[in-house]
């Protein structure tokens, strides 16, 4: 990678407020999206979906707590592997504290396919302290589109509750959830930036983050969903 020229801090300034402008623009352009996302509109679910949760079986409704809105991470995760998808887990990593979700009345869990012991076996190794439910046996991830005869499949799905009516409301699938990615969000702060020129594909590096150093640990693979070895725009 060919570095950035050293120039004084005056001239990096000068440059500096010249990007900012673009920053500005940027912004500008992500709050009239998100303007956008909220005037689309809303889907009745009216089919019951239950979910395996340690000693539970919680219905979509129930997995609000009585909150207004849910937010759904599915977690790709097939009922035959042994571990979770790294990119999906990287997304895991960067979920946060859920009192700040809560406080805007949204509830959140992790939503995989595979068995709940599988899944409580795999969320204990990885330290988080996530809500996490399976929809093993279920409709649920081939009704919102993250699995399909060739496998699974990463995204956000958002739902609204209106007393005991569950609506959906949006959902992002592969890139369209990379905001939530914080690891990317603060390497494009640096110079350096994501660091994945001359790889197979982008997100070849990914490993859980138990792994990284292990020369036998399993990467990401190949994105097929996409029908792309690199990532879609």
């Amino acid at each position: 990678m060919d570095l950035s020229p050293v120039v004084t801090k005056e001239e990096w300034l000068v440059a500096r407020k010249a990007l900012l402008e673009q920053e500005k623009e940027l912004t500008r352009l992500r709050d009239a999206v998100s303007a956008a996302r909220r005037t689309l509109p809303r889907v009745r679910v009216e089919k019951e979906y239950v979910f395996e949760a340690p000693g539970a079986r919680p219905t979509l409704l129930e997995l609000f707590q009585g909150r207004k809105q849910l937010i759904v991470r599915h977690f790709m995760f097939d009922p035959a592997w042994e571990e979770g998808c790294p990119g999906c887990s990287m997304q895991a990593d960067s979920v946060g504290h859920l009192a700040h979700l809560h406080d805007r009345n949204t509830s959140f869990v992790m939503v995989a396919r595979a068995p709940i012991d599988k899944i409580e076996a795999f969320r204990v190794r990885m330290g988080w302290d996530l809500p996490f439910v399976s929809s093993y046996g279920s409709d649920f991830n081939r009704d919102f589109n993250v699995t399909t005869d060739k496998g699974e499949l990463p995204g956000v799905s958002s739902f609204l509750r209106e007393g005991d009516e569950v609506f959906h409301t949006n959902s992002v699938y592969d890139r369209g959830s990379e905001v939530t990615l914080n690891t990317y969000n603060y390497l494009e702060m640096t110079l350096l930036g994501r660091q994945e020129e001359g790889l197979a594909r982008p997100m070849d590096w990914w490993r859980l983050h138990d792994s990284y150093g292990d020369a036998d640990a399993q990467g990401p693979g190949e994105n097929w969903w996409n029908g792309q070895d690199k990532f879609s725009s």
